[in-house]
């Protein structure tokens, strides 16, 4: 039973972002070298974060000390990646020339929110990588869930609270490096308090105590709220509309072509 559950709560966390890298990454060399940088880069921020929670000797008991500046280093080393893709604009323009439809240029908007996608997606798979690989490493057992006392629900709900922070870090992404682009530093700001509220709201899903019971939809849903607003804003940011999504529907094109 144990075996079911791991495997089920890894493909709930990992599975579609499993597909968004087969589809719209493996094949393109250029955006797997940025999936990686950025991946390292999220690395740094948590090393930086360590080296801070271990310096700070009497607040290392307080959660929520390292969770803020967890999030704050995460959002500054995002900064920096962003700084680093821009001043590396010239080269990235010389080796995404791969084909005539896969030509792109650094000056042309589409390729720089391709950029920010990916930088999004690899942050938010080291983020749930890092999130989960221990509770995925206790799931296989030998044990029985919740046979401490504890709640049954944890391990489902780690599974759906990574794949939501997997996705919002694809999605912020975008929004941040749109954000300094245009020099709208009110997406930016967005961005930043959305992430720190989230992550603050999974603090209701530790137990203070044996009697209370751990709040998970309290930050389950909140956390799905936000990657819907968000997924809608860096769609539009990227350039989709709502004709595009009216196009994927057989139905309303049919309708289209009698009306036409």
């Amino acid at each position: 039973m144990t075996v079911m559950e791991f495997f089920g709560c890894t493909f709930i966390a990992f599975g579609p972002p499993f597909a968004l890298f087969v589809f719209t990454i493996a094949r393109d060399p250029l955006r797997i070298i940025v999936l990686i940088a950025s991946g390292f880069f999220w690395l740094l921020s948590l090393l930086v974060s360590s080296i801070l929670w271990y310096a700070v000797v009497p607040l290392r008991e307080q959660l929520v000390f390292g969770l803020v500046f967890s999030v704050l280093f995460q959002e500054a080393f995002r900064f920096l990646f962003y700084k680093l893709l821009r001043k590396a604009d010239d080269g990235l323009q010389k080796v995404s020339q791969t084909g005539q439809e896969m030509h792109m240029t650094p000056r042309d908007i589409t390729n720089k929110h391709i950029m920010a996608y990916v930088s999004g997606l690899g942050f938010g798979i080291l983020s749930g990588a890092f999130s989960t690989v221990n509770v995925l490493a206790d799931m296989v057992g030998p044990g029985t869930i919740g046979i401490y006392g504890d709640s049954k629900y944890f391990f489902v709900a780690t599974a759906f609270l990574t794949l939501s922070f997997i996705l919002l870090h694809t999605f912020w992404g975008v929004i941040f490096f749109n954000g300094l682009d245009k020099k709208q530093y009110y997406m930016v700001a967005l961005v930043v308090g959305s992430h720190m509220l989230l992550s603050c709201l999974t603090l209701l899903n530790q137990r203070t105590s044996s009697r209370d019971s751990p709040l998970y939809l309290a930050s389950i849903l909140p956390a799905y709220v936000m990657t819907v607003i968000m997924g809608v804003l860096a769609y539009y940011i990227a350039g989709g509309s709502l004709a595009n999504v009216r196009s994927c529907f057989p139905c309303g094109n049919a309708r289209k072509y009698e009306i036409d």
